[in-house]
């Protein structure tokens, strides 16, 4: 019997007790195991569509670049998503329901590390096209589809106005938690691969720019750094900035004066950066203000948890009436029942130094007035159809451009379909994306066995030392670590080999085929009992009807 990835304890399966003659068992039996994987929780959530169950196989068995390759197959930069993404992946996990999730995210994070550590390079086999593809923003979306089009074969250029690659990643969060010579060496890796990158390059005219670059195509991936507006009453305005310009000269390592009182207007994930980014630059009081409460704020509540633990006020339930210099007049809110929240006419004057405007971003789309058939939403996002293409031929738009969640995982996904359908669209024929197999839900599994495995706690640098400097506030995992980890998989969906429909057939009806190939029935022998599916703990055989084979 092969190894399983869990401590198990088995029980006696071959005769299940809800097992009931009207399932036309034996002699009469209608239905039969069928043998057929399905899709993860993990990778179904995963906006960047990574096989997320199959690099996690690969750590377990301590192949970690064979699982680096298989991970880099839909996102370029494990390590830094393994530090930024919100992991929706370990919100869908299975073993989230027994005990905790499996921490998907710390896993990612080690290959990548371990990938910048040892120099490995992604292998391609593709060869080269003679097609050009023009890439404008050099942000997560911009950087996937530059990534994935040059593994297609394709002569890709990203142009961009700042001065460094990584658009929002470089700029927007801060070094505590992504550390630039991380950004800098997953960058340099697709540089290598053969993407050009021409920086401190504002593209005005996108048609002008297409046509005189010869390129066959083009992805527009301009990230949303425009800040929403609000008109504020101000008696004489003290300092008062944009939280996008704001990160920005942060990053650009500009000496910013905040003064000692900071206060931030806002509750998203920016917000929360903002704030703990001031507590790094010196303030001693940073104060939040937001209008509804902890549970409808837009930021992720580990964000604000954080923050909080920081030193960090937030002053739920307050919007700004009033500015005069270094005091802001708030009125404090009530939630309808709706949980929108509604004025009661009660004020109290709070004192700040600065103030910091997070009321999120839009996108800059002049570079696409040299193409008036191009369309847009009424929020100013472009239109496109399900190819991810705009009103013009070979125009393609995604990321902060296009109407979605704005996050980097969810980006970098974008640009990876973006490169299918330019792709495609380069060969003169149309994308389509493979029919989806079904999800497992926790409730098709069955667990025969008990673990005891707790989920890994990542290290983090001492609370007292967090707001000294900008270094990474978390750690990473040991590789016995991170195979531990990877062991608590359930490999919901997929064969792992665990023997567990052999030993429970009663007819000898299941033949193993040996290492590596899994399983065959033997249907004369077999009776559709559903022992097999009835144990199989992935959910990976099926009884079916045998009028449907």
């Amino acid at each position: 019997m092969n190894t399983p990835k869990f401590s198990i304890k088995q029980r006696d399966l071959t005769a299940p007790p809800d097992l009931k003659k009207s399932d036309g068992t034996g002699p009469i039996s209608h239905k039969r195991p069928l043998y057929k994987n399905y899709m993860p929780p993990c990778n179904q959530q995963c906006p960047a569509g990574e096989n997320i169950q199959g690099w996690l196989d690969l750590v377990y068995k301590k192949q970690f670049e064979d699982a680096w390759q298989l991970l880099i197959e839909n996102n370029p930069m494990p390590a830094v998503h393994g530090r930024v993404c919100y992991h929706p992946c370990e919100t869908g996990c299975n073993r989230e329901n027994v005990d905790n999730a499996v921490s998907i995210h710390q896993v990612e994070r080690h290959l990548g590390d371990l990938a910048i550590e040892n120099g490995w390079v992604p292998r391609i086999k593709n060869r080269k096209s003679d097609k050009k593809v023009l890439i404008v923003g050099a942000g997560p979306s911009g950087i996937s589809a530059a990534y994935h089009l040059c593994r297609l074969g394709h002569d890709v250029e990203v142009r961009d106005a700042g001065p460094i690659a990584g658009g929002m990643l470089h700029f927007g969060i801060p070094a505590y938690r992504l550390p630039r010579d991380v950004l800098a060496h997953e960058i340099k890796r697709i540089e290598d691969m053969g993407v050009k990158f021409t920086l401190d390059h504002k593209v005005d005219d996108l048609r002008k720019e297409k046509e005189e670059g010869l390129f066959d195509a083009v992805f527009v991936a301009v990230g949303a750094h425009v800040s929403k507006k609000i008109n504020i009453p101000a008696r004489e305005a003290g300092r008062i900035m944009d939280a996008v310009s704001y990160l920005r000269d942060v990053g650009e390592g500009k000496k910013l004066q905040l003064g000692r009182r900071v206060a931030i207007y806002g509750g998203g994930n920016t917000a929360m950066d903002a704030a703990r980014t001031a507590k790094r630059l010196g303030a001693e009081e940073t104060i939040i203000i937001y209008r509804r409460d902890m549970d409808n704020m837009p930021a992720l509540k580990f964000e604000a948890e954080e923050a909080m633990e920081e030193g960090v006020k937030i002053n739920w339930l307050r919007t700004i009436k009033e500015i005069d210099v270094d005091q802001i007049k708030v009125e404090k809110m009530a939630l309808d029942k709706n949980g929108r929240p509604v004025p009661t006419g009660e004020f109290e004057i709070l004192a700040a130094d600065a103030l910091i405007l997070a009321l999120g971003q839009n996108i800059d789309s002049d570079l696409l007035n040299s193409f008036p058939e191009i369309q847009f939403e009424k929020e100013g996002t472009v239109v496109v159809n399900n190819q991810m293409m705009t009103s013009s031929s070979g125009i393609f738009a995604g990321g902060d451009m296009v109407p979605s969640e704005r996050t980097v995982t969810i980006a970098t996904g974008h640009g990876k379909k973006a490169a299918k359908y330019i792709h495609a669209f380069l060969s003169s024929a149309v994308y389509e994306p493979p029919e989806k197999t079904p999800v497992v839900p926790f409730d098709a599994l069955h667990l025969w066995y008990h673990t005891d495995a707790a989920v890994s706690e990542q290290p983090a640098i001492p609370l007292e030392k967090r707001t000294q400097s900008f270094d990474e506030v978390l750690g990473g995992l040991s590789t016995d670590e991170t195979i531990y980890e990877a062991s608590r998989c359930y490999s919901c969906g997929n064969c792992f080999e665990c023997d567990g429909c052999y030993g429970a057939c009663p007819e000898d009806a299941i033949i193993k085929l040996g290492p590596g190939r899994f399983y065959q029935v033997d249907y004369s022998k077999c009776t559709g009992c559903s022992a097999c599916a009835l144990q199989c703990p992935t959910a990976a055989i099926h009884m079916v009807d045998n009028s449907k084979l």
